[in-house]
């Protein structure tokens, strides 16, 4: 259940698009109407497999899908005011209010929130949320996913790196009951750092252009080290390993995956969920993925299985016995997907025991959780601008629903619990730093 009333944390300043040379500026004015385009093209190019499917009517559907897709294309190039949301939908109420929030915000300078006059998180949100509206006013196309090929492109082309990964599994599970606890630890970190180094394929950074796996990445992890800026990876270890050792006396334990991008970063989390079982540092995994295609490359259910299966019928031995495994735990129940609309909200996540209780609420059964990439971390932490030495925890606002861990290639203008030094020292030496997915970080939040 969603709360309307438009809830939001206290903070420091929001990243803008209005300030000239800033990466938020420069996503507004050439990376979103590159996607745009993209988008538009994706429709024009389907046209006959449309009128195929649905004859003269689905024709005139991409008509208006494009149309309503130019109009939102200049709206962003002019600066246009924000427009709210005509179509019905399960979220319009509260998208509405929360337009309606961000006006009040600006009543004392009688401005109206506009593309580069307002918050650039509530903005890129908005934008994909506007692209689902354009094609949901469309039917009978109105079930299309804009980003399905590229989503599917990007599996496709990291196809060898997958069957590495998966062979790696397969060898490292047929032994890992005879693994040492120093052993068992050190495979854990890899694979973390797997999912880490995974969360540089992001579809929504490289304007949708190709940005898959070539190269093998486990014998890369060494050489990617340095990169890591924050590295909890001993405190994730002592509270799994806390459970473990536990035995009888927590039967259950429950690591929830807030998942970013499909394609390659989504089989580094399986591999890790598959992990997290073999070892028994878990019992039971649940993914969180979006209700509807959004910044470009983001999980959805279909794509959850969709995967699951390429995985499954590929004639590769162990990616085929990956596959297998993976859809036996979706059967048995040890692995649980759910979506929820808040995930495509503009809110922070310290609104959501406000905004989406049933997920806040859900989110506490977890003994962990895991959140994967560079949206959840701008809204873990409120996409302000805070110094890079404030605590993890001082700019998660009070939201905890359970011990939590961000794990994140940096591509946005925002990092905390960084040294007294650290940022500065790299903006000197890389002024990009912050926002070219080179730097990762494991930030944990929880008992220690």
């Amino acid at each position: 259940m969603l709360e309307t009333g438009p809830s939001e944390c206290c903070g420091r300043r929001t990243c803008l698009g209005a300030c000239p040379g800033s990466f938020a500026y420069l996503t507004i004015k050439d990376r979103i109407p590159q996607i745009l385009t993209k988008v538009i093209d994706t429709l024009h190019r389907h046209k006959s497999e449309f009128f195929e499917k649905h004859g003269e009517e689905g024709m005139e559907a991409e008509k208006k899908a494009i149309s309503l897709l130019s109009k939102l294309r200049n709206e962003l190039q002019t600066d246009k005011p924000i427009v709210p949301f005509v179509e019905k939908f399960a979220d319009t109420d509260i998208w509405n209010q929360y337009l309606e929030y961000q006006q009040s915000l600006l009543n004392e300078s009688n401005g109206k929130p506009s593309w580069f006059q307002s918050p650039w998180l509530f903005v890129e949100c908005y934008m994909y949320r506007r692209i689902h509206e354009a094609i949901i006013q469309s039917p009978p196309i109105d079930d299309f996913d804009v980003f399905k090929e590229s989503k599917d492109q990007n599996f496709f082309e990291s196809q060898e790196s997958v069957i590495a990964l998966c062979t790696h599994l397969q060898q490292l599970t047929r032994t890992i009951d005879d693994l040492e606890e120093n052993q068992l630890k050190n495979e854990f970190f890899k694979l973390l750092q797997i999912s880490l180094w995974g969360n540089k394929c992001d579809l929504s950074i490289s304007g949708g252009e190709s940005s898959s796996q070539k190269t093998d990445v486990l014998n890369s992890l060494e050489d990617l080290k340095p990169f890591i800026l924050v590295n909890d990876l001993e405190q994730l270890w002592s509270l799994l390993s806390k459970y473990k050792k536990a035995g009888g006396s927590t039967p259950l334990v429950r690591v929830d995956i807030v998942l970013d991008n499909s394609g390659f970063e989504l089989v580094t989390d399986l591999v890790l969920a598959d992990f997290f079982l073999s070892s028994k540092l878990a019992t039971e995994i649940h993914f969180h993925g979006k209700t509807i295609p959004w910044f470009v490359s983001d999980t959805t259910i279909r794509d959850f299985n969709w995967l699951i299966e390429q995985v499954k019928s590929c004639n590769h031995k162990w990616m085929s016995k990956c596959g297998a495994d993976w859809g036996k735990y979706l059967k048995m129940g040890r692995w649980i997907y759910h979506d929820h609309i808040f995930w495509t909200l503009p809110h922070e996540y310290c609104a959501m025991p406000q905004v989406a209780p049933d997920l806040y609420a859900e989110l506490q059964k977890a003994h962990l959780i895991l959140f994967k990439g560079d949206l959840n971390y701008r809204k873990l932490t409120g996409d302000r601008k805070w110094e890079f030495t404030v605590p993890f925890h001082q700019a998660l606002n009070g939201f905890h629903p359970a011990p939590l861990c961000s794990i994140r290639t940096l591509k946005a203008e925002i990092q905390v619990g960084l040294q007294p030094g650290q940022g500065e020292q790299l903006t000197a030496a890389e002024p990009s730093w912050l926002t070219g997915g080179k730097y990762g970080v494991f930030q944990f939040d929880g008992p220690l």
